[in-house]
């Protein structure tokens, strides 16, 4: 069964700059696009960033020009590049294939004023 695991989240002043990790416990980058979501308590999950299996990417208006999604199919790892982070950026962010799969725990971004 393959399992998402993501990392790289954590406290950062805005301004600041982190770099979002999933590895997938199996090989289903090769055929899929993988999309980043990202959720606040009590909202819906907003998907980001998506990067097609041939590497065509798009990104939510919210991010645009600011984060960048790149993969890494030898490794079964997609990131998450996020620059000049903004406290409204502040979520849980969750990768996961399109079709998706059973969704991993999510990494906490807390951007801080």
């Amino acid at each position: 069964q393959v399992q998402l695991v993501e990392s790289g989240g954590g406290l950062v002043q805005a301004g600041g700059s982190l770099r979002l990790s999933c590895a997938a416990s199996g090989s289903i980058f090769s055929a899929n696009a993988m999309v980043w979501y990202r959720q606040a308590p009590g909202k819906q999950r907003e998907a980001v960033a998506v990067i097609s299996s041939d590497g065509r990417m798009h990104y939510g208006g919210s991010v645009k020009g600011r984060f960048s999604i790149s993969r890494d199919n030898a490794r079964n790892t997609v990131y998450l590049q996020m620059n000049s982070l903004k406290p409204e950026d502040t979520d849980v962010y969750y990768c996961n294939s399109d079709p998706p799969i059973d969704w991993g725990q999510g990494t906490q971004v807390t951007v801080s004023s």
